[in-house]
């Protein structure tokens, strides 16, 4: 019976030492970061895509949201704007640590419209996005985030 179990144990071995190092080596914090880089940066490119200079809407903005992106409760225009806004301000908070839940929140609203009224095809893209934001609304920025120098919870 010893034998056995030190045998189980012994395939065991390389997974725990991995997971030892991986525990050291991947702090928390440091995947939060990740996570909130990878998420501003989806969003922000996003945003850059529908403008100009620095925040010029283009005409090609207004037509996607009066056709591809039209939403039932919103008009095209202002949807524009406010879109276009969010895929700006939302993804630098991300990236500063600055507000993150409510940063990460919003986005996480901006999937689910996405989802539910433009792109209901891409759920596999969107349950990643909601995967990378909903930790973040769990657990805020983590150590290298600005939330923790302004003790914003």
């Amino acid at each position: 019976m010893i034998h056995q179990t030190a045998a189980a144990a012994g395939w065991r071995a390389p997974f725990a030492l991995l997971a030892r190092i991986g525990e050291r080596a991947l702090p928390l914090s440091l995947l939060l970061l990740v996570q909130r880089l990878g998420m501003a940066a989806i969003f922000f490119l996003s945003g850059r895509t529908k403008v100009d200079g620095i925040f010029t809407m283009t005409d090609a903005t207004f037509y996607l949201f009066q056709t591809e992106y039209a939403l039932p409760f919103i008009s095209p225009q202002p949807a524009a704007y406010a879109a276009t806004g969010a895929e700006h301000i939302f993804p630098i908070l991300l990236v500063l640590g600055l507000f993150t839940r409510s940063a990460a929140a919003a986005l996480l609203g901006m999937t689910l419209v996405i989802q539910i009224f433009v792109y209901p095809d891409a759920w596999a893209t969107h349950l990643g996005w909601a995967g990378l934001l909903v930790p973040l609304i769990a657990l805020g920025g983590g150590h290298f985030a600005l939330d923790r120098v302004f003790r914003i919870p």
